[in-house]
């Protein structure tokens, strides 16, 4: 397994166990953190029109999740999952509410969120790939996942490109350790960021 520098902790063995246990939930999950993925960076765009290498970096973003979208919503189809809502688990939630109201903090911590986020998936999904019992299902998670350590490290860049390196290191570790804080404890609901 591949140990993701910026996540002060790893993925624990219980998640694994719990994600593949529950396969189906996980894919139907995964089906709406890549539409909640490409809204985010619509949602950045949308938040910041004037800063342009963020809007050209956050349009590839956008539609790279929204064909993600599309195939995972095939796998769903495959093994006969319908699209469904899901309750959320508090991950999402609980990241969000680390950033900061006022400018220009609020841009960076949504850009160091955003990349956190991205990591954690290209973290989790790498270990779907490599341990699914499925084989066809294991090769598409880890073909996933170039594409998510190219997120993550645009939305690094992208803090870098337009703040202090220095504060974007100390906010980053800061983020960092509340997110492996949130993820401490199992949600008792299988899901990517559980």
């Amino acid at each position: 397994m591949t140990t993701i520098n910026i996540l002060q902790q790893p993925t624990s063995t219980a998640w694994l166990d719990q994600a593949i246990a529950n396969l189906d939930i996980i894919l139907l999950d995964h089906s709406h953190c890549e539409r909640k993925a490409a809204a985010a960076a619509l949602n950045l765009m949308f938040r910041y029109p004037s800063s342009r290498a963020l809007v050209d970096k956050l349009t590839a973003i956008a539609q790279e999740e929204l064909e993600h979208f599309t195939l995972v919503n095939q796998w769903l189809d495959r093994r006969g999952i319908p699209l469904a809502p899901l309750n959320a688990p508090p991950y999402g939630a609980a990241l969000r509410a680390l950033i900061r109201r006022q400018e220009p903090e609020r841009m960076l911590d949504f850009l160091l969120i955003s990349c956190l986020i991205e990591a954690r998936s290209h973290e989790r999904l790498g270990l779907i790939g490599e341990h699914c019992p499925d084989p066809e299902l294991a090769k598409f998670y880890r073909s996933l996942m170039a594409s998510e350590a190219r997120h993550y490290g645009a939305y690094w860049v992208l803090a870098d490109t337009y703040f202090d390196r220095e504060q974007v290191a100390r906010r980053l570790e800061e983020l960092a350790i509340a997110e492996s804080e949130i993820l401490s404890t199992l949600h008792p609901e299988p899901r990517i960021h559980s």
